[in-house]
Protein backbone atom coordinates (compact mmCIF):
# COMPACT_ATOMS: atom_id res chain seq x y z
CA UNK A 1 0.00 0.00 0.00
CA UNK A 2 1.38 3.62 -0.56
CA UNK A 3 1.15 6.29 2.29
CA UNK A 4 -0.12 9.87 2.17
CA UNK A 5 3.28 11.17 1.67
CA UNK A 6 4.02 9.18 -1.39
CA UNK A 7 0.65 10.69 -2.49
CA UNK A 8 2.24 14.29 -1.87
CA UNK A 9 5.33 13.58 -3.44
CA UNK A 10 3.42 12.37 -6.77
CA UNK A 11 0.91 15.27 -6.41
CA UNK A 12 4.17 17.85 -6.62
CA UNK A 13 5.97 15.59 -9.41
CA UNK A 14 2.70 16.04 -11.69
CA UNK A 15 2.73 19.87 -10.96
CA UNK A 16 6.42 20.07 -11.50
CA UNK A 17 6.23 17.77 -14.76
CA UNK A 18 3.30 19.73 -15.97
CA UNK A 19 5.06 23.12 -15.37
CA UNK A 20 7.81 21.81 -17.85
CA UNK A 21 5.88 20.61 -20.41
CA UNK A 22 3.10 23.39 -20.66
CA UNK A 23 6.39 25.43 -20.80
CA UNK A 24 8.17 23.94 -23.83
CA UNK A 25 4.18 23.92 -25.73
CA UNK A 26 3.64 27.74 -25.06
CA UNK A 27 6.68 28.29 -27.52
CA UNK A 28 5.19 26.14 -29.97
CA UNK A 29 2.52 27.94 -32.57
CA UNK A 30 -1.50 26.51 -31.89
CA UNK A 31 -1.27 24.80 -35.08
CA UNK A 32 2.12 23.52 -34.11
CA UNK A 33 0.21 21.99 -30.30
CA UNK A 34 -2.91 20.70 -32.62
CA UNK A 35 -0.40 18.69 -35.18
CA UNK A 36 -1.00 15.27 -35.56
CA UNK A 37 1.99 13.53 -34.04
CA UNK A 38 0.87 9.89 -34.38
CA UNK A 39 0.03 9.57 -30.52
CA UNK A 40 -3.06 8.05 -29.53
CA UNK A 41 -5.07 11.14 -29.18
CA UNK A 42 -2.65 12.79 -31.94
CA UNK A 43 -1.49 16.13 -30.42
CA UNK A 44 -0.21 18.17 -27.55
CA UNK A 45 -3.24 19.98 -27.20
CA UNK A 46 -5.80 16.95 -27.07
CA UNK A 47 -3.36 14.57 -25.12
CA UNK A 48 -2.86 17.27 -22.66
CA UNK A 49 -6.44 18.07 -22.66
CA UNK A 50 -7.31 14.35 -22.17
CA UNK A 51 -4.90 14.15 -18.69
CA UNK A 52 -6.77 17.34 -17.18
CA UNK A 53 -10.25 15.74 -18.07
CA UNK A 54 -9.30 12.14 -16.19
CA UNK A 55 -8.03 14.17 -13.56
CA UNK A 56 -11.25 15.56 -13.16
CA UNK A 57 -13.31 12.97 -13.03
CA UNK A 58 -11.04 10.88 -10.67
CA UNK A 59 -10.57 14.02 -8.66
CA UNK A 60 -14.49 14.24 -9.07
CA UNK A 61 -15.12 10.89 -7.30
CA UNK A 62 -11.98 11.24 -4.63
CA UNK A 63 -12.77 14.62 -3.43
CA UNK A 64 -16.51 16.15 -4.94
CA UNK A 65 -14.75 18.18 -8.00
CA UNK A 66 -17.19 19.28 -10.45
CA UNK A 67 -17.44 16.92 -13.41
CA UNK A 68 -16.31 17.71 -16.85
CA UNK A 69 -19.26 17.50 -19.39
CA UNK A 70 -16.64 15.56 -21.68
CA UNK A 71 -16.08 12.01 -20.93
CA UNK A 72 -14.04 9.08 -22.79
CA UNK A 73 -13.75 9.70 -26.18
CA UNK A 74 -14.48 13.74 -25.71
CA UNK A 75 -11.98 14.00 -23.33
CA UNK A 76 -9.54 15.33 -25.79
CA UNK A 77 -11.63 17.76 -26.81
CA UNK A 78 -12.85 19.41 -23.39
CA UNK A 79 -10.83 22.68 -23.82
CA UNK A 80 -10.39 24.25 -27.02
CA UNK A 81 -8.69 27.22 -25.93
CA UNK A 82 -5.12 26.90 -25.06
CA UNK A 83 -5.15 29.90 -22.03
CA UNK A 84 -7.70 28.29 -20.85
CA UNK A 85 -6.07 24.52 -20.89
CA UNK A 86 -3.33 25.72 -19.41
CA UNK A 87 -4.68 27.72 -16.17
CA UNK A 88 -7.28 25.38 -15.22
CA UNK A 89 -4.26 23.02 -15.75
CA UNK A 90 -2.23 25.31 -12.99
CA UNK A 91 -5.23 25.82 -10.62
CA UNK A 92 -5.84 21.57 -10.68
CA UNK A 93 -2.26 21.10 -9.73
CA UNK A 94 -2.99 23.72 -6.70
CA UNK A 95 -6.13 21.69 -6.02
CA UNK A 96 -4.22 17.93 -6.48
CA UNK A 97 -1.51 19.11 -3.87
CA UNK A 98 -3.95 20.67 -1.33
CA UNK A 99 -5.70 16.68 -1.81
CA UNK A 100 -3.08 15.00 -1.61
CA UNK A 101 -2.07 16.45 1.79
CA UNK A 102 -5.52 15.47 3.57
CA UNK A 103 -4.62 11.64 2.76
CA UNK A 104 -3.58 9.15 5.24
CA UNK A 105 -3.29 5.41 5.74
CA UNK A 106 -6.68 5.33 6.58
CA UNK A 107 -7.83 7.07 3.63
CA UNK A 108 -5.93 4.84 1.27
CA UNK A 109 -7.25 1.79 2.87
CA UNK A 110 -10.71 2.51 2.02
CA UNK A 111 -12.87 1.71 -0.29
CA UNK A 112 -14.23 3.75 -3.29
CA UNK A 113 -17.22 3.51 -4.76
CA UNK A 114 -18.39 4.84 -8.09
CA UNK A 115 -20.47 4.46 -11.10
CA UNK A 116 -19.32 4.96 -14.84
CA UNK A 117 -21.52 7.28 -16.64
CA UNK A 118 -25.09 6.05 -17.23
CA UNK A 119 -24.28 2.41 -16.14
CA UNK A 120 -26.23 0.87 -13.14
CA UNK A 121 -23.75 -1.00 -11.55
CA UNK A 122 -21.51 0.40 -9.14
CA UNK A 123 -17.33 -0.15 -9.33
CA UNK A 124 -15.56 -0.43 -5.71
CA UNK A 125 -11.66 -0.50 -5.30
CA UNK A 126 -9.39 -0.17 -3.19
CA UNK A 127 -8.35 3.84 -2.61
CA UNK A 128 -4.43 3.42 -2.39
CA UNK A 129 -4.83 1.22 -6.20
CA UNK A 130 -7.13 4.29 -7.90
CA UNK A 131 -4.61 6.92 -6.64
CA UNK A 132 -2.09 5.02 -8.11
CA UNK A 133 -4.04 4.25 -11.14
CA UNK A 134 -4.65 7.99 -11.74
CA UNK A 135 -0.46 9.32 -11.03
CA UNK A 136 0.32 6.09 -13.86
CA UNK A 137 -2.19 7.87 -15.99
CA UNK A 138 -0.79 11.37 -15.92
CA UNK A 139 2.81 9.99 -16.17
CA UNK A 140 2.36 7.38 -19.24
CA UNK A 141 0.73 10.37 -20.68
CA UNK A 142 2.45 13.17 -20.28
CA UNK A 143 5.69 10.74 -21.50
CA UNK A 144 3.85 11.16 -25.13
CA UNK A 145 3.73 14.50 -24.78
CA UNK A 146 7.34 15.07 -23.91
CA UNK A 147 8.20 12.90 -27.05
CA UNK A 148 5.78 15.09 -28.96
CA UNK A 149 7.72 18.10 -27.83
CA UNK A 150 11.36 16.68 -28.41
CA UNK A 151 10.24 15.97 -31.88
CA UNK A 152 9.70 19.90 -32.26
CA UNK A 153 13.28 20.07 -30.52
CA UNK A 154 11.47 21.47 -27.45
CA UNK A 155 13.78 20.24 -24.02
CA UNK A 156 11.19 19.84 -21.64
CA UNK A 157 12.49 18.56 -18.03
CA UNK A 158 14.05 15.65 -17.19
CA UNK A 159 11.12 13.52 -16.22
CA UNK A 160 12.91 11.06 -13.57
CA UNK A 161 11.19 11.80 -9.79
CA UNK A 162 15.21 12.38 -9.19
CA UNK A 163 15.61 15.63 -10.90
CA UNK A 164 12.59 16.94 -9.59
CA UNK A 165 13.50 20.65 -8.45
Amino acid sequence: MISGEYCQGMARYNQWQNQSLYREAARLSDLQRREDRGVFFKSIHRTLCHILCADHIWMHRFDGWEIPKARGSDSPDWITSWDDLHALRVASDERLISWASGLNAYILAGNLTWRFGGKTTDNSALMWGLVVHMFNHQTHHRGQVHAMLTGFDMRPDETDINFEK
